[in-house]
């Protein structure tokens, strides 16, 4: 005699909620200045221009960039708000740093613009495991988020979830 196998998990009232499902799809880019620069640390003004002016900037069409000098030069404010402009018609997004402050930039945004009415009251899990770059703030950013709403907030998977907040009666 055998029994029925339930999915309690199927049954439960556990929502999930996966930040790769947020994940904006495009091409990532970085942008590194160091070749534009003498002798990779020092900065021209006409040289550095003359890169500028020379580059393809049509390239980045839609692209996510990230502007980035990968040696320890110091890289004046004004540089980077000139290549921010040329970048402007083209990319989608432009951050300075590298490809993970590009992505939390990006998550960042979109969390920013999530809906959360539809986990009022509701028991909350927030999906652990991803195949795409998912930053680490983008954690923190949902979970306080969503805490605002929920009932309760977990992270991981529902056979294996750690408690991280629960609404007081």
């Amino acid at each position: 005699m055998s029994e029925e196998i339930v999915n309690r998990v199927a049954q439960s009232k556990l929502i999930t909620f996966d930040l790769e499902d947020y994940y904006l799809e495009g091409k990532r880019v970085v942008l590194d200045i160091k070749d534009w620069l003498f002798e990779g640390f020092i900065l021209r003004e006409k040289e550095f221009r003359n890169h500028v002016s020379e580059h393809n900037w049509e390239e980045y069409q839609s692209t996510f960039v990230a502007i980035n000098c990968s040696t320890d030069a110091i890289v004046p404010g004004w540089a980077n708000m000139l290549l921010a402009s040329k970048l402007q018609p083209y990319a989608k997004k432009v951050v300075l740093g590298d490809l993970e402050q590009l992505e939390t930039s990006l998550y960042q945004s979109v969390i920013e613009e999530i809906d959360i009415t539809p986990y009022k009251d509701k028991f909350v899990i927030i999906k652990g495991c991803s195949n795409k770059p998912v930053p680490p703030n983008a954690y923190l950013w949902i979970t306080s988020r969503i805490q605002t709403v929920a009932k309760s907030v977990m992270y991981g998977e529902a056979c294996s979830s750690v408690p991280l907040f629960k609404k007081k009666k």
